[in-house]
């Protein structure tokens, strides 16, 4: 009789565990997105653009300014991979057609961009989760750019380098390191920058407070 009152305490106390371990897994998830980004990602369906903000925006350009945070890789996530299919379609709209966006410019403060890859055949899109620059060559190059966040203007930098390393998890969450050159770097460079908070203009203005500077 002992033996079978420890087994069902035993049994109940596993199972116990195990509705708890489930509950935990499914708040972990939930938690990858504060309540107001799960609104957000969930208010219409992954084949649908999301509003992209704009720097004329008071509100939209707060939120442009603040850093994006570290989002843990989980394909079994659905919200995340609804993000990401909605993320996607958003820089490919035909409203947009950009070569890259960052998840803070649709207003989803996680470390995640999307970029077209011009160093690879049939320039595919490609998303990347907390990618960061570990490497910068000092050759440097010159491009125009322009951003989906600043509307009707585009500037020539000459500081963006022509090299860099770089570190990323896949939407699998194997980590990686490459090498990317040329314009398609410049593009990491400048969807990087949004996840720290930073425009392009920041960079004119800096070329332009160094160009006033006496030699």
């Amino acid at each position: 009789m002992k033996k079978i009152i420890l087994y069902l305490i035993l049994a109940f106390t596993i199972s116990n565990c195990s509705s708890v371990k489930t509950g935990q897994q499914k708040e972990g998830i939930l938690n990858s997105f504060s309540k107001n980004e799960i609104q957000m990602i969930l208010s219409s369906d992954s084949l649908t653009s999301m509003r992209v903000y704009k720097i004329t925006n008071k509100s939209d350009s707060l939120l442009l300014r603040k850093k994006s945070s570290y989002i843990k890789p989980n394909p079994n996530d659905p919200i995340q991979k609804a993000f990401i299919k909605r993320l996607y379609k958003t820089v490919t709209d035909s409203l947009s057609l950009g070569v890259g966006i960052a998840a803070s410019q649709v207003g989803i403060l996680k470390n995640i961009i999307w970029v077209q890859r011009f160093d690879k055949e049939n320039f595919p899109f490609e998303v990347y989760l907390n990618p960061m620059i570990t490497g910068y060559s000092e050759k440097k190059q010159i491009y125009k750019e322009g951003c989906l966040s600043i509307p009707n203007r585009s500037e020539t930098l000459n500081n963006r380098s022509y090299s860099i390393v770089i570190v990323y998890d896949t939407e699998n969450g194997e980590h990686n390191t490459e090498t990317v050159e040329g314009f398609t770097s410049v593009i990491f460079q400048h969807e990087i920058d949004h996840l720290n908070g930073i425009l392009y203009l920041d960079h004119l203005t800096k070329e332009i407070k160094d160009a006033k500077k006496p030699n």
